[in-house]
């Protein structure tokens, strides 16, 4: 992590990251439709260091169990004080659309934008929080009321990990 006495506030916020990790994931088996079936695999990630002194960071996650690999390139913007967090899954090789915020005081960081659920476009709302030296946590929510209520449809329990599997 950056010497928080001389670095700009944002840059360093995903340093924490770097490294191979662990990750229990559990998705709502059907989002949006009030079931509360959720399934849980396993997953292994590792981010591949910070770039730009700390504006930037590449990271990539497999899921052997689902047969596919996340890949997301994050982005500080130093002018609006946000990154960008620009997703790509290797079932499409399709870069989608941002999410994008902060983190706050508390060390949660909170991004929103916009994503689609069986083509229908939806908010989406991604919180990084619980954040250790060894252990991390990540959730997505969809909003079907322009985000005045959440449903969380995806969690990820990140345990630190020394082996590089991803």
């Amino acid at each position: 992590m950056s010497d928080p006495s001389t670095r700009k506030p944002g840059i360093g916020d995903f340093d924490f990251l770097v490294g191979p990790w662990k990750v229990t994931n559990r998705r709502l088996v059907a989002p949006l439709t009030g079931s509360p079936e959720w399934d849980e695999f396993p997953g292994t990630a590792v981010c591949h260091g910070t770039l730009f002194g700390g504006a930037a960071g590449l990271d990539e996650i497999s899921f052997p169990a689902k047969g596919f690999s996340g890949l997301t390139l994050r982005l500080f913007d130093p002018v609006r004080a946000q990154w960008s967090l620009n997703r790509v899954n290797s079932r499409t090789g399709l870069l989608q659309p941002p999410v994008v915020g902060r983190f706050h005081d508390d060390g949660h960081g909170e991004f929103h934008g916009d994503d689609a659920h069986e083509g229908t476009p939806v908010p989406c709302r991604f919180v990084r929080s619980r954040i250790t030296s060894v252990s991390a946590h990540w959730k997505q929510a969809f909003s079907t009321d322009g985000g005045q209520s959440w449903e969380t449809n995806w969690t990820m329990a990140l345990r630190r990990t020394e082996e590089c599997a991803a």
